[in-house]
């Protein structure tokens, strides 16, 4: 009996994993290629060409182009770019009725249709601390604890 109910147990727990398995079967390609070309991007290997363009003057406002990840926040648009070798930008741009942008990819990227692209970077889970603090409260704690 004990056998049949640790058996039960395990055939329960798999049914989460059973579905999850199947309904990833389902998904087309275009959206695998499009999660996997956002993970690209978010890690700067795409390029794209973001324009802001005036619609009632019909005139380009500002162009950025490079390896940017964006995020839209409806009002406004988050761009972080790299130019470089540990070099990083953040632009924001506003956007109204009259201003609207679009985002061109500049060059195709060789991504999976079959598999969902996963980042996982142990080295995050260390923090980079800065400590900030004035040398004169250094020395002023220094002499009170010598005291």
């Amino acid at each position: 009996m004990k056998k049949l109910k640790s058996i039960s147990a395990y055939g329960l727990a798999a049914l989460p994993l059973a579905a999850l398995t199947l309904a990833a079967c389902n998904e087309d390609d275009a959206v695998i290629a499009s999660r996997n070309l956002s993970k690209a991007a978010d890690n700067f290997e795409i390029i794209r060409n973001i324009v802001f363009y005036n619609t009632w003057t019909d005139t380009e406002v500002v162009s950025v182009l490079g390896r940017c990840s964006i995020e839209d926040y409806t009002q406004k648009l988050a761009a972080v770019c790299k130019d470089g070798v540990g070099d990083f930008k953040k632009h924001y741009l506003g956007r109204s009725e009259n201003l609207s942008y679009f985002a061109v990819q500049a060059v195709g990227a060789d991504v999976s249709t079959f598999h969902t692209r996963i980042t996982w970077k142990p080295q995050s889970f260390l923090p980079d601390i800065d400590l900030h603090t004035s040398g004169e409260e250094l020395l002023e704690n220094a002499s009170e604890a010598n005291q």
